[in-house]
C-alpha cells in the first residue's frame, strides 16, 4: 500500500482498495491522480452517477463516492439532491477564467512563434475559437517593411481563412451547423467560401492532412498556413505562418511542415508531455 493510500484510508476510515491498473509515473500521487481521473471523466459527459463512474474509471465505489463528495466539497464538482448525479461544478469555470488571465496559453506558445517566425522569415500567430468567431491571442511579427501585422485581440468569423479553418475543421457538424448556420456567409474577397456545404467538404480535407492552406480568403493580399493545437483531445487553438503572396508563394511547403510541427509541440506542452 502507498502512502498516499493510506492517506486516503485515514481520511474516509476503510481500508483502500486496490490501486486501478493505471500508468505508474515516478512522483505522481495516487490519490490527487485519482481525484484528477474523476474531474477529466466531465469531458467525455455532462454528468455522472457514483457507480456508472467507478465502472468507468476501474475504481471502488466507495473510494469514488469519496473522491466526489471532497471534490463536491470545494466547488469542483456539484451532486443533484434528486437524483445523486454529479455535474462540473462553476469552480471549474472560476480557474478556467483565472487561467485564460494569467495567459498561461500566450506564455506556453510565444517562444514557438519567435521560433517559426525566424525560421520562415514570416508573421506567425496563435488563434483561439471566439464564439462563431476566432481571436488573435499572440503574434510575433517578422522584420521588413512589407509584412503582416496581427491585432492581438482582434477578432474574424470562422470561415475567413486558415487560420479558422484549422480550428473548426475539428468541431462537431451539429456545433459547426449551428454557430455557421446554413445560408450565405459573409464574403470577404472572391477566394471567401460562402457556401457551408463547401466548407464542411475543406474541412475534412483539413482533418485529413492536419493543416490549412488558404490564399485571399479574409485579406485578398495574403497566403495563410494554419494547423490545430489540442489539449485532452479537443481542438483548443491554431498556429498559423501568414505574409504576403508573392513571398509565401515559394514557402508554401516548408510552412506546412513547421507550422505542423509546432502545432504538435503546444499540444505535448499543453497535454503535459512536452
Amino acid at each position: 500500500m502507498g502512502a498516499d493510500d493510506a492517506v486516503l484510508r485515514d481520511a474516509v476510515g476503510v481500508s483502500a482498495p486496490p490501486a486501478p491498473a493505471v500508468r505508474r509515473t515516478s512522483g505522481v500521487l495516487q490519490t490527487a491522480d485519482r481525484a484528477l481521473q474523476v474531474l477529466l471523466a466531465f469531458r467525455e459527459r455532462p454528468e455522472w452517477g457514483v457507480t456508472e463512474l467507478a465502472r468507468e474509471l476501474g475504481l471502488d465505489k466507495s473510494v469514488t463516492q469519496r473522491l466526489l463528495a471532497t471534490l463536491a466539497g470545494r466547488g469542483f464538482v456539484l451532486a443533484d439532491p434528486e437524483s445523486r448525479r454529479y455535474r462540473l461544478g462553476v469552480t471549474v469555470g472560476v480557474l478556467a477564467r483565472a487561467a485564460e488571465r494569467g495567459g498561461a496559453l500566450e506564455a506556453a506558445v510565444r517562444p514557438l512563434l519567435r521560433e517559426l517566425t525566424q525560421q520562415v522569415g514570416e508573421s506567425t500567430i496563435l488563434n483561439v475559437p471566439h464564439g462563431a468567431f476566432y481571436r488573435c491571442t499572440a503574434a510575433v511579427d517578422a522584420d521588413g517593411p512589407v509584412r503582416y501585422s496581427a491585432t492581438v485581440g482582434e477578432t474574424i468569423p470562422a470561415h475567413g481563412g486558415a487560420a479558422g479553418h484549422a480550428i473548426f475543421a475539428f468541431y462537431p457538424e451539429a456545433d459547426l451547423r449551428r454557430l455557421l448556420g446554413s445560408g450565405p456567409l459573409t464574403r470577404f474577397s472572391e477566394q471567401t467560401i460562402v457556401d457551408p456545404d463547401v466548407l464542411t467538404e475543406m474541412y475534412a480535407q483539413v482533418r485529413d492532412e492536419g493543416v490549412a492552406v488558404s490564399h485571399g480568403e479574409y485579406d485578398a493580399n495574403v497566403t495563410s498556413v494554419a494547423a490545430p493545437c489540442f489539449s485532452l483531445g479537443q481542438v483548443v487553438g491554431s498556429i498559423v505562418i501568414i505574409g504576403p503572396h508573392d513571398r509565401m508563394a515559394g514557402k508554401i511547403d516548408k510552412a506546412v511542415d513547421l507550422v505542423r510541427s509546432t502545432g504538435q509541440r503546444l499540444s505535448a506542452l499543453l497535454n503535459g508531455t512536452g
